[in-house]
């Protein structure tokens, strides 16, 4: 029996998703072929946390992170910082714990969404125009405006689950939105809406084989697919998605060149747009996707005719093999 160090929680405004994601996972793991211990990692402090709660994490008691050593794999469930952009991975390399995320390296630049795009430029993947903001940096509503036109989104750079995102119609409305995204992240990102309908599949390594999942269209009641439409239902989420072929294996083929232009490992997730002339622009790399039972990717495996159980053993099995 393999012994699992399941790790949710994290120090971003995403660390009560990743909760809700690790205690789904916890549930979907075969307990006649893992022994599965919940630990929370939250503001550098580790706990042992209560299994038999499943919508919440109870600490019970100190857990010391030399520890690890004694687990065959950790299974990270952490969305955001720490263990979304490589610094967890990091730590988990230097003790030798196999880990079913991203290596540390593709972890830090693919969260990284300016870096993502950057080293995507020249794969042939079309991109949304952007400016990118370090705190502290000046910028200009006026320059931005004539560089990327209105409506424009400003979001955190490294953040998800749409915290801090703004979508800008007005030129005198930009500075507060920059305020929120900062709120988030030491740095952000300004890009040009592209108009179009929203599209995400995720991707995950099963002996060897990049395994791409049903395409998700993603129909927000609002006005983007904030943390409203993702975590509180409003939207609709089709999937497999009404798109032609066509596009679906355009997504699909883009997903993939992604995958391995990166050397990802594990589950990862990619979010598109698609326009009306069927031109699919990548927006970002999600390298821990969510898990909850709400989330996008459990319901693209169910609509594969998998279990998720399936896939949390092919990304065990992975890490085992690295």
């Amino acid at each position: 029996m393999k012994k699992i160090a399941l790790i949710y929680g994290g120090d971003s405004s995403e660390w009560g998703i990743s909760v809700l994601s690790g205690k789904h996972v916890a549930t979907c793991l075969d307990p006649a072929r893992y022994e599965v211990k919940e630990l929370l990692l939250r503001n550098g402090q580790w706990s042992v946390c209560d299994p038999a709660v499943k919508d919440v994490a109870v600490p019970v008691k100190p857990f010391i992170p030399s520890d690890l050593k004694k687990f065959d794999v950790a299974m990270i469930m952490i969305h955001g910082t720490p263990g979304e952009n490589g610094i967890l991975q990091a730590e988990l390399e230097k003790h030798g714990v196999p880990f079913t995320t991203c290596s540390s390296r593709v972890s830090a630049i693919t969260f990284d969404k300016h870096a993502c795009k950057k080293a995507l430029q020249g794969v042939g993947i079309p991109l949304a125009p952007e400016m990118f903001l370090h705190r502290g940096e000046a910028f200009n509503p006026e320059e931005v405006v004539e560089k990327l036109g209105l409506p424009v989104f400003v979001k955190p750079n490294d953040g998800g689950s749409s915290f801090g995102v703004t979508k800008v119609k007005r030129q005198e409305d930009l500075a507060a939105a920059v305020a929120a995204a900062f709120s988030e992240s030491d740095d952000v990102l300004i890009e040009s809406f592209i108009p179009g309908r929203e599209l995400t599949e995720g991707v995950f390594n099963r002996r060897g084989e990049i395994i791409p999942l049903p395409v998700t269209e993603i129909i927000p009641h609002n006005e983007y697919f904030d943390y409203e439409a993702k975590y509180l239902g409003k939207s609709d989420e089709v999937c497999p998605a009404r798109i032609s072929e066509e596009v679906a294996h355009t997504v699909r083929e883009q997903t993939r060149r992604i995958y391995q232009h990166f050397g990802c490992r594990g589950l990862i997730r990619c979010d598109y747009i698609v326009t009306e002339s069927g031109k699919v622009y990548f927006l970002e790399i999600n390298p821990v996707p969510g898990m909850t039972k709400m989330s996008l990717v459990p319901a693209q495996i169910r609509a594969a005719g998998m279990k998720v159980s399936e896939v949390l053993e092919c990304l065990i099995e992975e890490a085992l093999s690295v």
